[in-house]
């Protein structure tokens, strides 16, 4: 049997090719879209209401632990993955019975879910959730999951515009986190979990902060991408290039 070659200098170099660049990533900050139509107030609404629930129910505030950390950040995370998926399988679905093109919305939609699901699988690694956290996620699932598919078929436009509020508050929990970590009550010396290495191409040894910075990042894109989306017709051409991450 011929023995497995050792990677290449310029293989292991690839690996360490960042998907940001570091100056990028620290001008990141919350921002927010005003809501001016209907369609934006109902999902800005929604979103607020949703999020002061959840805060209080969860605790969410200054001094949280690093377990309570974890614990938010997956259980958001695996409802942040819904909403890509759902619309993006329910275009598909669209474009077969109409026999017609997409415009390219699939592809963007689904790119969105899958990347949200890299920050779970990420977060996971880190903490392994019990038996009753993992109920409460199967039960938000499929609540969350149903509104959103229904919502999706009665306006969509609502529904991106609620994404991209939804996405505007992932940031401002990630800057809040930044925060945290740079105040060094945080994960200190803390690194990244080796699937960051892979999938935002961190140099092995990265710290959280290095990790946090992408992801919020990513949440910086959703949102924009979600609120542009929410302003254009069902049959417009998706204006993002695939594999675009970056804000313009």
């Amino acid at each position: 049997m011929k023995a497995p070659s050792r990677p290449t200098d310029d293989a292991v170099e690839a690996c360490w090719r960042p998907v940001y660049d570091s100056a990028y990533l620290e001008k990141i900050k919350p921002f927010h879209v005003t809501p001016e139509r209907m369609y934006q107030r109902i999902g800005y609404r929604a979103i607020m209401a949703a999020r002061w629930t959840f805060d209080r129910l969860t605790g969410y505030g200054p001094n949280m632990t690093e377990a309570k950390w974890l614990q938010r950040m997956i259980f958001l995370e695996t409802v942040a993955g819904v909403p890509g998926m759902v619309a993006g399988v329910l275009r598909h679905l669209k474009s077969l019975r109409s026999m017609k093109r997409d415009h390219g919305w699939i592809h963007t939609l689904l790119q969105e879910a899958e990347n949200e699901r890299m920050h779970l699988l990420t977060f996971f690694e880190m903490r392994k959730p019990g038996p009753l956290f993992r109920a409460s996620i199967i039960v938000a699932q499929g609540v969350f999951f149903n509104l959103y598919f229904v919502g999706y078929l009665l306006s969509p436009r609502t529904c991106h515009a609620a994404v991209g509020f939804l996405e505007e508050e992932a940031v401002k929990t990630y800057t809040h986190a930044l925060q945290e970590i740079d105040a060094g009550r945080l994960w200190k010396d803390k690194v990244a979990p080796p699937i960051a290495c892979e999938y935002w191409g961190l140099k092995p040894g990265a710290s959280m902060r290095d990790l946090i910075l992408a992801v919020r990042a990513d949440e910086a894109c959703h949102a924009h991408v979600n609120h542009t989306l929410s302003g254009l017709t069902a049959n417009a051409p998706n204006p993002f290039a695939y594999g675009a991450s970056q804000l313009p």
